[in-house]
């Protein structure tokens, strides 16, 4: 019973990630038109997306568990390899980039580095979420009935929702308002 329920979850979850598997395959196939990280990231957004629909798929024709999840597990690795290759392949670019404006006498834009450490704290932070809601809503199924079933969903989602919103709070922090009243009174 718990594995067409599964099936649906992991179909669902992959359709709604169309927002973002569907830019990443535009990137791709627009080929040396963009960067060389910024299609390493379409791989790795695609590759992540792709396994979820493999795993959908799973676990409705595989017979044991262990079948979807050693697909998951790979699309979730390979997914990290191209990342991996993204964040390093970026860095080369940055300091590609630097290294022009050094010549024409100028320094890079700095709202370059601002934005993009917003962003990598977006991402480890909306990234710990997910972890952290996979483990706890694994541990509530692997624990057996000790409560209601909407438990096993609702807690994870609100461990995402809360990681979401620390990451949206960290990675765009408000603005710096002057004190009311008269300059210069406390």
């Amino acid at each position: 019973m718990a594995q067409p329920v599964l099936a649906l979850g992991a179909a669902l979850l992959t359709l709604s990630g169309s927002v973002w598997y569907v830019p990443a395959l535009a990137d791709l196939r627009a080929g040396d038109d963009r960067p060389r990280s910024g299609r390493d990231t379409a791989a790795a957004c695609v590759s992540a997306w792709g396994a979820t629909g493999v795993t959908a798929v799973l676990f409705l024709v595989a017979g044991p568990w262990w079948v979807p999840a050693l697909t998951a597990a790979a699309g979730a690795a390979v997914s990290c390899g191209f990342r991996t290759r993204a964040a390093v392949r970026r860095r080369r670019e940055a300091e590609e980039t630097a290294r022009h404006w050094a010549r024409l006498g100028s320094r890079a834009p700095a709202a370059a580095d601002r934005s993009r450490t917003g962003r990598t704290a977006f991402a480890a932070l909306l990234a710990a979420g997910l972890l952290t809601a996979a483990a706890t809503a694994a541990l509530l199924l692997t624990g057996g009935p000790t409560g209601p079933y909407w438990l096993t969903a609702a807690v994870p989602a609100t461990l995402v929702a809360l990681f979401l919103l620390l990451a949206a709070t960290v990675a765009h922090p408000p603005a710096h308002r002057p004190a009311k009243g008269r300059p210069g009174r406390l």
